[in-house]
């Protein structure tokens, strides 16, 4: 064919000062030589009155001339047809990705990958760890387009059943991944619309559940009682004596404490801490003690409370629940429960709402109006702590003086009986 490119042609062209086109005079076909002497295959064209280009094929000599006369062909016929090539080459990519990310595993994990750039170490662990225990190991083969909200409604039920914190975090997971799933263009689909209406109707209010003060006392005298780990029973005894959060407790590090001075400090962004804040909390000595007794056993690695199977991670988020349970207060104690029962006792004990507030981390450090310190109200939270550790040692120690008490009274009466009927 005449001005046809061919192999001699495509071989001798080499590359000059600016790039230039050498024409194949056939479906539009040019090939590409630019200053540095690579060589593409590029079909030109014109669509609704604008000109554009495709390439055709992969560079030469990777991409020989048949594949891009080919390729040139097929492009011509669509324009022939009316239809904008570049337009469904865009189509077929994203049907393509769509295909590749189709399954459920495929998109959980990309997301992952994704918010894993943010996330903190600990975080990004444990979403890991979810993901592949309750999500992936039931979702993970299924089509993105084929999961319903009936069966993702039944999986979180399942997961409930066993933790209601867990199930609730699910249920937040399974809406990001869809959404991202979506944006990707993998899926249309978004089955976990009306989840939070059909699922978990408790999770949130058990979540926060606790007992009363008055309750508190006997509530003690089991946890001392219990036969469990000295690591789980310590988290528990923490959580109660300084009204932290719960996964900034369960996750304490050696390097945050200062048993000479009594203080945990938690630095700003910390994983686990509500909004990132930083927090400063004044140790009882009750808990300075408590932690002493631990130091022997696990201050040689990171976290105070070693988790039961890896020494290198913490215990987990249901140990502390899994006790409870034991001690027959499943669904009526949380761990997080622990900061309401703090609240109430310290608001009844008349300290002032600034300081519990403080406490509690429920605002920035860094914002307070007049604070101008990094540890607020350090010696009032000091004196207020050491009361309420003062106050739950006195509660033990009055039901145990009930108690023999009651065993007094009870063999007296045993006595009484055995001598009117001797």
């Amino acid at each position: 064919m005449a001005g046809a490119l061919n192999e001699d042609i495509i071989e001798s062209a080499k590359p000059k000062g600016k790039k230039y086109w050498l024409p194949d005079r056939l479906n539009g076909l040019y090939l590409l030589v630019t200053p540095n002497g690579a060589k593409y295959w590029k079909f030109r064209f014109r669509f609704n009155g604008k000109n554009d280009e495709l390439t055709a094929a992969k560079p030469y000599p990777r991409g020989g001339l048949l594949a891009a006369r080919k390729e040139a062909r097929r492009l011509q016929v669509i324009v022939d047809n009316g239809r904008n090539p570049r337009a469904e080459k865009k189509a077929a990519n994203v049907e393509a990705r769509r295909a590749a990310f189709s399954k459920f595993a495929d998109a959980a994990n990309e997301w992952h990958a994704f918010r894993s750039k943010v996330w903190a170490r600990r975080t990004r662990e444990q979403v890991r760890e979810y993901l592949d225990r309750d999500l992936i190991r039931v979702l993970g083969r299924l089509p993105l387009d084929e999961i319903s909200s009936e069966m993702l409604a039944e999986l979180l039920h399942n997961i409930n059943d066993r933790a209601p914190d867990v199930a609730k975090k699910a249920r937040q997971w399974l809406g990001a991944i869809f959404q991202y799933a979506r944006a990707k263009g993998w899926t249309k689909s978004d089955p976990t619309r009306d989840l939070k209406a059909i699922t978990i109707l408790g999770a949130e209010s058990e979540r926060h559940a606790h007992i009363s003060l008055e309750e508190m006392p006997e509530f003690l005298r089991k946890l001392q009682a219990i036969d469990a780990s000295p690591f789980v029973k310590g988290a528990a005894w923490l959580a109660i004596w300084t009204g932290n959060r719960p996964g900034v407790t369960r996750t304490l590090r050696w390097s945050e404490v200062d048993l000479d001075k009594g203080l945990w400090t938690i630095p700003r962004k910390r994983d686990e801490m509500k909004r990132g804040y930083a927090h400063i909390t004044p140790l009882s000595t009750q808990a300075v003690h408590h932690l002493r007794e631990l130091q022997p056993i696990s201050g040689n690695f990171e976290y105070v409370f070693l988790g039961r199977n890896d020494p290198n991670k913490s215990i987990s988020d249901g140990a502390v629940k899994g006790m409870l349970e034991r001690m027959g207060y499943g669904g009526r104690q949380t761990m997080h429960g622990f900061r309401h029962v703090a609240s109430s006792a310290l608001n009844g004990m008349g300290y002032a709402a600034d300081h519990i507030e403080r406490q509690l981390a429920h605002r920035d450090p860094d914002k307070m109006r007049g604070v101008y310190n990094s540890a607020p109200y350090l010696a009032e939270r000091r004196s207020m702590l050491q009361d309420w550790a003062n106050w739950l040692g006195a509660a033990i120690a009055e039901t145990e003086v009930t108690q023999q008490h009651q065993r007094e009274k009870k063999n007296a009466v045993e006595v009484d009986i055995c001598e009117a009927t001797g």
